[in-house]
C-alpha cells in the first residue's frame, strides 16, 4: 500500500443556503409561510412586506367538512372553550359549603386527569389534605355529583355506574352487569352473563346499547385543540369540460426591497454598513426566489393531480383513482419528497369542496382484468357492504374478501381488509353481532 496525496473528482449535492430555504418554504402551509415572512421582516430592515388581500375571503375552519356550500360565519368566530377544572370550580361556588370544604373539593378537582378521572389514590390526597379517608370519600362523592356525569371516577367501571345512576329512566340490569360482570361484558361473554342473571341474551344486547350512549372519558369534551384554520392555496375549477388550476398568490404577503434603506448601499465611507446592507439584500432576493419556486411547484403538482383525478372532480359520483407521490414526481420531474412537501398541509378549493392535496393520493389493488382500484374505493365498498349486512350474522373479513372477488373482481387479502376496517373504525364481526 502506497501513501501520498492524490486529486480525485467526485459529484455530490451541496445544500446551499438558498436550496435549504426553498425546501424549508415548500413544506410550510400558507399560514405558516405568512408567519415566517413576518419573522424575517423583523430581522431584516430591507425586507418590505405588504399584507395579503385574500385572507378574509379564503380562510376556512378545519372543522368544516368538504362541501360546495359557502363557509359559515361561525367558522370565523373565536371559540373560548371552558376547561374541565373551570367548569367544576364554577359548580363548587354554587354549593352551600364551608370555605374549608370548598378548598378541599378544589384540591380534588386539580387532582383530576384531563379525561375526568381521579389521577391518584384517594388515601394519598387525604394525607396531603390532613383529613381522614372517610372525609376524603365524602368530598369525592360530592365531586361525583357534578356535571359532566362520571367525573371524579377512579376507574371505568365507576365512571359507567355514575352515569347509569343519572339516567332519567333507571336501568337496573345495566347496573348489575357493570357492577358484577364488567370483565365478562367487555369480553362479550353475553350468554354466560344471561345465564348468571337469568335474563335473555337480547337483554344483554340492550345493556350494550345503553352503555354505547355513555361517555367513557367524561372530561374529554372539555379538551380540544385550538381551532385550526386553512387557506386553500390553489383552485381547481371546471372550464369547458376540463379543469383549470391556479395558485392563490394573494394569500401570502408580497415581498420586496425596502427602498428607504437604499442609501446604505451607496455609503462608501461606512464599509461595514454597506456589507451589512448587501447581505440583507441578498437574503431578500433569496426569499423572493424561494417563494416564487414554492408557488410554481405547488401549481405544477396541483395540475398533475387534477389531470389524474379529472373524473373525481368533474363528476359527482366520480371516484378517486389510485395515485402515488412517485407518479406525480416522475411526471413533473422532481423528487418524491418534493411532492410530499408540496401536498402536506396544502388545501385546494375544488368542485368537491375544500380538500387537502395529500388526501387525493391513494394506494391501489389490482383486479382480475389488470385494472387498478384505489384503497379508498375499496373502503367505500366495505362501508356500504357492512352497513347493509345482516347484523345478526355480520360478515367476517374472509367473507368480505370473497365478496370483493365475486362482485368487484378485486383480489385483496384478508389482512388488508382487516387493516382497512380498522382505519374506518369498524369493529370485527364478533363485535358487530346483534342478537335482536
Amino acid at each position: 500500500m502506497q501513501f501520498g496525496l492524490y486529486q480525485q473528482q467526485t459529484t455530490g449535492l451541496v445544500m446551499t443556503q438558498e436550496l435549504r430555504q426553498a425546501i424549508h418554504l415548500l413544506q410550510f402551509s400558507a399560514l405558516e409561510l405568512s408567519t415566517y415572512i413576518q419573522e424575517q421582516a423583523l430581522e431584516n430592515p430591507l425586507l418590505d412586506v405588504k399584507e395579503p388581500t385574500g385572507l378574509a375571503e379564503q380562510t376556512y375552519s378545519t372543522y368544516s367538512k368538504a362541501s360546495t356550500d359557502q363557509p359559515s360565519p361561525i367558522d370565523y368566530a373565536h371559540i373560548d372553550r371552558m376547561s374541565l377544572s373551570e367548569y367544576l370550580l364554577q359548580q363548587i361556588q354554587e354549593l352551600n359549603l364551608t370555605n374549608k370544604r370548598k378548598k378541599e373539593i378544589e384540591y380534588l378537582v386539580f387532582s383530576l386527569r384531563e379525561d375526568g378521572y381521579v389521577s391518584r389514590p384517594i388515601q394519598e390526597i387525604c394525607d396531603e389534605l390532613h383529613i381522614s379517608l372517610a372525609e376524603g370519600e365524602t368530598i369525592l362523592h360530592t365531586l361525583q355529583s357534578f356535571d359532566p356525569a362520571g367525573v371524579g371516577a377512579r376507574n371505568l367501571q365507576e365512571c359507567l355506574l355514575l352515569q347509569l345512576q343519572r339516567l332519567d329512566t333507571p336501568h337496573i340490569i345495566a347496573e348489575q352487569v357493570i357492577s358484577y360482570y364488567m370483565e365478562e361484558f367487555a369480553s362479550r361473554k353475553w350468554k354466560e352473563i344471561s345465564k348468571k342473571l337469568g335474563i335473555t341474551v337480547a337483554d344483554v344486547q340492550e345493556v350494550n346499547d345503553v352503555i354505547q350512549t355513555l361517555d367513557p372519558r367524561p372530561g374529554s369534551q372539555f379538551v380540544a385543540d385550538p381551532v385550526q384554520y386553512v387557506r386553500p392555496e390553489i383552485r381547481i375549477v371546471p372550464y369547458e369540460g376540463d379543469l383549470l388550476v391556479h395558485v392563490e398568490d394573494d394569500l401570502i404577503p408580497s415581498v420586496g426591497l425596502n427602498h428607504h434603506y437604499e442609501q446604505l448601499l451607496q455609503n462608501e465611507q461606512d464599509h461595514e454598513a454597506t456589507h451589512y446592507a448587501k447581505q440583507k439584500v441578498q437574503q431578500v432576493q433569496w426569499l423572493m426566489k424561494s417563494i416564487q419556486q414554492r408557488q410554481q411547484t405547488i401549481v405544477k403538482v396541483g395540475e398533475a393531480i387534477a389531470k389524474h383525478q379529472r373524473d373525481y372532480f368533474l363528476n359527482k359520483k366520480g371516484i378517486l383513482k389510485p395515485l402515488t407521490l412517485k407518479e406525480i414526481a416522475d411526471e413533473i420531474g422532481v423528487h418524491e419528497s418534493t411532492v410530499s412537501r408540496a401536498t402536506t398541509s396544502k388545501f385546494a378549493d375544488t368542485p368537491r369542496g375544500i380538500i387537502e392535496l395529500k388526501s387525493l393520493f391513494s394506494s391501489s389493488v389490482q383486479n382480475g382484468f389488470g385494472e387498478l382500484a384505489s384503497s379508498r374505493q375499496i373502503k367505500d365498498w366495505m362501508k356500504e357492504l357492512i352497513a347493509s349486512e345482516n347484523k345478526q350474522k355480520p360478515l367476517s373479513d374472509s367473507k368480505i374478501v370473497s365478496w370483493m372477488q365475486a362482485e368487484k373482481d378485486i383480489i385483496v387479502s384478508r389482512r388488508a381488509i382487516a387493516k382497512y376496517r380498522d382505519e374506518l373504525g369498524i369493529p370485527a364481526s364478533s363485535k358487530r353481532k346483534r342478537f335482536v
